[in-house]
Order: structure tokens, then sequence, then C-alpha cells
């Protein structure tokens, strides 16, 4: 933001725009039958918007005229988290609302302001982290004193041109408004991309072309078997003429069992041995960023799981779905117990992985889910998990051509969430500009165009302080004059 201000704009306080500024009530009962709507702090979303996905109802009795909302006001909020503190809303619902403590209530002068382009002033002060330091900080929340918030300063413009910037910002900000909710719809157009992948690898479909070329390879694998696969294995889905079925232990190193890692981890460890839970367990990646640490002492009562690089591993407690091969980098690491290590030693581990985060595979671990409250997959159950397996050579282009694919979408997710960082900020560079009296043409220079005068913004602060200190000494309301456009 420019430190001029626009020509015929003026620097001014909340407490000179507003007719009053109110904070509402709490209430112990919240979901009263037939009671009235009390807006929360949770109905003020972070991006300006009035949030209605769960409003709650208060008795009737505690309905008193100061806390009932009216279409055109502000709210902001002033008790929250400290990051949340200062984020507001404009609030123009028809019916009956009220509001809670945590939240201040501004009726706009409209002789003065226009109240959506207050609330866009208030929304990019948060945003820019003018009200921080205003801020009382306990614990977990914070609060902005309503004195602090009615002297936090605002850029006003003449009156005519608050409402041709308004038109423009409305139109702006409903265009971006649709770009986020078109780019909404693109991560789960990468998710279906991705299984259909895993299926198309997994049903033979991805290297069909492939067969067709190496039949002599199919030939011989159709007349060997795993030394371990079992005869009588369910089919979960149907595979390629050829392909084997065997049960997930049948492919695994015969002297290390299918099994979970670490009961109890203990507190962490600085220099101790990194533990992999289910939080770090994704699907197809192991994630680092905030691997625990655990006395290597317990780590050691668990050798059985103490990784070498190349196992496949999956969560079998509390968050399913992650399942991925260990990189030869975390040798030395460990699991917990939400966690199991499948040593595969007779087939390809990434390409097991893909098998096992398949959806047919998905589907037949969800219904072997034991528990309620606290949900997972038995050891047992998980070693005989049916996997269809091509020939080695087979599985390797398998691998191949998922990494490939998958790397495109990885590639396409990487430019999404850069234009989605862009788009996000649009918002607060759209209402910089407007601020800096750059959006639409100024009532200063379309007056100057056309030749005739105008009320600047302190033209306009002077003469409606003028008329409340004449009420005032006369001991009457002052006279609401109709602005008329000079134009």
């Amino acid at each position: 933001m420019r430190e001029e201000l626009p020509r015929g704009w003026a620097a001014c306080t909340v407490r000179d725009v507003v007719e009053s500024a109110q904070a509402g009530f709490a209430s112990g009962e919240k979901n009263v039958d037939r009671g009235i709507a009390h807006l929360r702090m949770n109905n003020i979303g972070v991006n300006g918007e009035l949030v209605l996905d769960l409003v709650r109802h208060v008795p009737s009795s505690l309905r008193k005229e100061q806390y009932e909302l009216r279409s055109g006001d502000v709210l902001v909020c002033t008790t929250n988290s400290g990051k949340l503190v200062g984020k507001s809303t404009y609030f123009d619902l028809d019916g009956l609302y009220c509001f809670s403590n945590h939240i201040t209530r501004l009726r706009p002068n409209r002789s003065i302001v226009n109240g959506q382009l207050l609330q866009l002033s208030l929304w990019l002060s948060w945003k820019l982290g003018a009200f921080d330091e205003k801020c009382k900080n306990w614990v977990n929340q914070s609060t902005l004193p309503k004195e602090d918030l009615l002297d936090t300063t605002i850029l006003l413009a003449p009156l005519n041109e608050q409402s041709r910037i308004v038109t423009q910002l409305n139109a702006a900000m409903g265009k971006v408004t649709d770009c986020q909710a078109r780019l909404a719809q693109i991560p789960a157009f990468i998710r279906r991309f991705r299984q259909s992948v895993l299926e198309a690898a997994c049903s033979g479909r991805l290297t069909a072309d492939w067969r067709d070329e190496h039949s002599d390879v199919i030939a011989h694998h159709s007349r060997t078997t795993y030394s371990q696969a079992d005869v009588n294995i369910e089919e979960i889905t149907d595979t390629p003429e050829g392909w084997i079925w065997a049960a997930l232990n049948s492919v695994c190193d015969p002297n290390r069992s299918i099994c979970y890692g670490v009961i109890k981890l203990g507190f962490e460890h600085k220099h101790g041995i990194p533990c992999l839970r289910t939080s770090d367990v994704r699907p197809l990646r192991i994630d680092t960023a905030s691997v625990k640490h655990i006395d290597p002492l317990i780590s050691g009562q668990f050798g059985r799981t103490v990784l070498c690089g190349g196992e496949v591993l999956v969560n079998v407690r509390g968050t399913l779905g992650g399942v991925a091969v260990v990189p030869v980098e975390l040798r030395g690491w460990n699991i917990s117990r939400e966690v199991a290590v499948v040593p595969v030693s007779t087939a390809n581990p990434e390409y097991v992985a893909y098998w096992i985060a398949s959806l047919p595979a998905q589907k037949w671990l969800t219904a072997v889910v034991k528990g309620v409250a606290y949900s997972g997959i038995n050891i047992e159950d998980l070693r005989q998990l049916p996997v269809a397996l091509p020939s080695m050579a087979e599985q390797d282009e398998v691998v191949l051509r998922v990494k490939s694919l998958l790397a495109l979408a990885d590639k396409i997710e990487t430019r999404y969430k850069a234009v989605q960082q862009q788009v996000d900020r649009l918002p607060q560079c759209i209402l910089a500009k407007a601020f800096d009296g750059e959006l639409v043409p100024t009532e200063a220079q379309l007056a100057e165009r056309e030749d005739r005068t105008y009320e600047s913004a302190e033209q306009l602060l002077v003469r409606i302080r003028s008329e409340k200190t004449w009420a005032v000494s006369n001991n009457e309301k002052p006279k609401k004059k109709q602005i008329r456009n000079a134009r």
C-alpha cells in the first residue's frame, strides 16, 4: 500500500464512521428448539464470509434489542486464538439473529461509510497484522479490546467513490471465488487419477501391450510358481491369464515375519532411534518431518522390526490407508505398534505397495477391520491378504509405468498448489489496490475530467461532525441529509 493517500481520501478511525459498537452475550444453552439464532466465532470465515454450516440457537428469553443484528452490520471476532482475532464479516441476512460475547458488532454510519467497504478494510487490516500488538493474550486465547478496535485507522474515500469501489470489488471477488471453487475440484481429480493408475496396474490393463510383446516371458511365468504361493487363495479381482495369486505372507522373507513394532514409545529421546508412526506413513510415501525418536534400549527390544530398507510398511491401527516402501536411507529406524512391516523378498516391494494401496486390496482390508473406538487390522489377517502376482519382469514394468504416471500427478499437484497460493493471495492484493485508490477512477479524477466539484472524504467527516455537534447542542438528533450525486 502506498504512503500517500489518494486525492480526496482521508485517514480516520473506526470510531469516526460507526454509530455504535456492541459486544454480544454468552449462553450456556446452545441447542434450544425454536430459540434465537446465535452467531459465534466459527460463523465468521477466514475469507470474510458468513459460515452458516452450524448455527446455534439460544433461549428466546435472552433476546434484547442491542443484541439483534441488522442487515448492513459488521461483525468482528474479538476473542479467539491469536491468529483468528480480528477476522470479520458483513451481515446481510434476513430474520432474527444475535451474536456471542466473542464478537463485536459495528453498526456503520451509512452517511459516511459503506458497510461492506468498512468490513473489507478491517479484513485487510487483520491480514496485514494490524491487530497483533493490540491483543491481550492468555494461554490459549486472545482478545481485542473494543476501544482498540474503534481506534483502528482506516482509509476513507468520498461516498460516491466508495459505492463504485464496492461494485468493482464484488465483481472481482466473485471471479476469485469462482476460480477457487474450480481449483477446489482438482485434488479430487488427482486422487481419482492416482487410484485409476493403481487399479489399471493391479488389474493388468496398464501392461497389456507389454504382455503382447513378451509372450515368452508370460509362458515361462505360467509354468512356474512362487515357492510359497497358495493354491486356493481368494481372487479378489479379475486378473490376466498367467498371473498367480498368493497370500501376502508368501512373498515375504521366511526368516522375518509380518509384524507390528514398538508397543510403548516412551518420551522423546533427543539422540534416539527414529520411530515411524501412522502419521509418518502416508499413501505411497513416508513423511519424515515429524518423526519421534525413542530410547535405543526400547528400540533394541523390538529388533524384529528394525528396518533394513526395501520393506513395505502398512498402517494397521488408527489412520488406515498408509502404505509405503522403506527407502534405504531409513536403515536402522524402527516402527510403532500401529504400523506393520512387510519384509518382501520374492516380489518387487514397490509393486506390492501399489497392490496394497489399490482399491481391491483396500476394500478387502476394510472388510477385516476389527474394533469400534480404536479399529485396526489384525496381523494374521494382513498376512492372508490376497496378492495378484505377474512375472517379476512384468512387476518391474508395472513399477516403471506407475512411477511415471504418479510423477505426472505429482507435477500437476505441485502446479495446482502454486496456482492456488496465487489465487488465495488475490483478495488481499485486490483490496490493497482498492485502498490505494487504483481499482476505480477516483472521485477527484472524475470531477476534474467533468469540470465539477465534489465532496472529499475530509469534507464529509467535517460536515458529519458539525451536524452531530449541532444536534447535541440543541438536544436533537442530527437530520439525515441526502448526499446528492454531483455527477
